[in-house]
């Protein structure tokens, strides 16, 4: 037996799960000068299916550019309703940075140990357990105790139910492949993010544009998921594709977090995906994610520094900091589900794009989101975020 393996280390915390939600946090309390240990159990770089796109909002969390990783910079959109009804709109400014998760991952990691914290990958956590003044981390070769424990671990991590804190949340599937621009006019696609709604209950279609190749999918509610092969077919042949030119197929679950699920127990938090903190309406989770990260940083450095007794400031501030985004987003999820060509055609609205741009940049509070959807589309639909205001304390 290794030394290291018979003498526990020590770290003010240790992160599981070395995503963006993971690295940036990681990042950020090595910047504050704790020692940090970043743990994730794939070999970097490693593949991560996802769509690959951050919004501007996210972007501004983080103190560093990712232009070594953007691939293309959207600035128009494009709506579709059922493969027929289109419109586009274009931004002045760019909206979002299409990247690839590899790529990304691994420059966040990146990031993180230049700022001083402790990278191991490909590095399986298999037990942790709280104390009453931190806790311990057990991999197969190590042990390390500290401070605050990070569970970053993604939709699919155990840190959660390890910790006792797993929730009630519900999920959606996601399906999707690469086209190569061999394929395809990349010209057509430079710089558009295209979004098809009406065609799979819980979700849409999209085609995101990247260096080589675009990026296409489809995601619904989790009960799609014996369909989502047939509803990928379905967007490759609206761009003219043979379904069977389609290459890399991979599938995955996005975690949405209920109203009262905990964010933090004792000495240990949950960030990004392992939180549930994916965007209901949009799928896109690389916002709150890095914003889980930042938030979650402060509350452990005051919490080591003893500026406070606890981590429960965090759940406080990613609420807040959230506002009334998720309910708004639950609505207009309900409402495209119930009313697609009404919501379709409430989005060509002058109020509509514009309310868009704000929340994509980061410069719209919670309460202007309904501007997307109408109230009572929401309300008809079934009003699924009247339960995420009521945890605010705020009224429906």
């Amino acid at each position: 037996m290794s030394a290291r393996a018979r003498r526990p280390e020590t770290f003010d915390a240790i992160v599981v799960g070395a995503g963006p939600a993971g690295s940036s946090c990681a990042y950020f309390l090595a910047r504050a000068g704790l020692s940090t240990l970043l743990v994730d159990r794939a070999t970097f770089p490693r593949d991560k299916p996802c769509g690959g796109g951050v919004t501007a909002r996210a972007a501004s969390l983080l103190p560093f550019s990712l232009d070594p990783v953007v691939e293309e910079v959207v600035d128009r959109f494009e709506f579709g309703l059922c493969y027929r009804n289109r419109f586009v709109r274009v931004s002045e400014r760019p909206l979002v940075l299409m990247t690839e998760r590899p790529k990304l991952d691994a420059f966040l990691a990146a990031r993180a140990i230049d700022a001083g914290a402790v990278f191991r990958d490909g590095t399986a956590v298999r037990r942790v357990q709280l104390q009453p003044g931190g806790a311990t981390v057990a991999a197969e070769t190590w042990t390390a105790n500290a401070g605050v424990v990070v569970g970053s671990d993604g939709a699919n991590g155990t840190i959660r139910r390890q910790l006792g804190i797993a929730g009630t949340r519900e999920h959606l599937v996601a399906l999707e492949a690469d086209v190569p621009f061999g394929l395809v006019d990349r010209a057509a696609h430079r710089r558009r993010l295209a979004v098809e709604v009406g065609t799979v209950p819980g979700g849409y279609g999209w085609v995101f544009p990247k260096l080589d190749h675009l990026n296409v999918g489809v995601v619904g509610w989790k009960t799609e998921g014996p369909h989502l092969r047939g509803h990928l077919h379905r967007l490759a042949r609206s761009l003219d594709l043979d379904p069977e030119t389609l290459e890399h197929l991979r599938g995955y679950r996005l975690p949405l977090r209920a109203p009262g699920d905990p964010l933090c127990k004792g000495r240990s938090i949950l960030i990004g995906d392992a939180a549930g903190l994916v965007d209901p309406l949009s799928g896109e989770g690389i916002y709150s994610a890095l914003l889980s990260a930042t938030l979650g940083a402060e509350a452990i450095v005051a919490l080591v520094r003893g500026r406070s007794p606890d981590l429960r400031s965090y759940a406080e501030a990613i609420l807040s900091a959230l506002g009334a985004l998720p309910a708004a987003s639950w609505g207009g999820k309900a409402s495209f589900d119930r009313f697609p060509r009404a919501s379709f055609a409430f989005m060509r609205t002058p109020p509509a794009w514009p309310a868009m741009k704000r929340i994509f940049e980061g410069r719209v509070a919670g309460n202007e989101a309904h501007l997307l959807v109408p109230r009572l589309l929401a309300r008809l639909g079934g009003d699924p975020g009247r339960r995420y205001l009521e945890e605010l304390g705020a009224k429906p």
